[in-house]
C-alpha cells in the first residue's frame, strides 16, 4: 500500500466577519487559512494534466468565498464549512483545514489562534471526521 500524495495551500488570508462578538460582525477581520488535501497525484504527474488533479487556484476561491460569505460565531464552524467544499472534490480523499484567527478579541498579547479539523471519506464514500492511520 501506499501513502497518500499531498497538495498544501497556506496562508489563504481572505477578510470575513465572523465571531461571537457584535463589533466582529461589523468591523469584520482577516482569517488566514491553511489546507492540506490528501489525495493520490500519480495520475496528474503522469498525464501534466490540471484536470487530473485539484486545481488549486479554483479551490481557493471558494474557500475564500467561504470566509468572506455567511458570518459564523466559531471558527470552528467555519472550518467546517471549508472542509465540506474542499470535499466536495472527488479526487480529494482526506483534508485538514486550519482556520486563524489572529485578531481574535483575547486582552493579551497572543501571536495566533487557530483551529485546524480533519475530514475524509471513507472507502464508500461516506464523510467521516477520522483521519487515516
Amino acid at each position: 500500500m501506499f501513502e497518500l500524495d499531498h497538495i498544501v495551500l497556506t496562508g489563504l488570508t481572505v477578510f470575513g466577519r465572523h465571531g461571537v462578538y457584535d463589533h466582529e460582525r461589523e468591523d469584520g477581520q482577516e482569517f488566514t487559512i491553511d489546507l492540506r488535501l490528501s489525495m493520490s497525484l500519480a495520475r496528474a504527474a503522469e498525464s501534466d494534466d490540471v484536470t487530473d488533479t485539484v486545481h488549486y487556484g479554483e479551490l481557493a476561491e471558494k474557500v475564500a468565498a467561504v470566509v468572506a460569505g455567511e458570518p459564523v460565531n466559531l471558527i470552528e464552524t467555519l472550518a467546517a464549512r471549508i472542509a465540506d467544499v474542499v470535499l466536495e472534490h472527488p479526487r480529494v480523499q482526506h483534508a485538514a483545514v486550519t482556520v486563524h484567527k489572529p485578531h481574535a478579541p483575547i486582552p493579551l498579547t497572543f501571536a495566533d489562534v487557530a483551529v485546524t479539523l480533519h475530514r475524509g471519506r471513507t472507502s464508500d464514500g461516506a464523510s467521516t471526521s477520522e483521519w487515516p492511520a
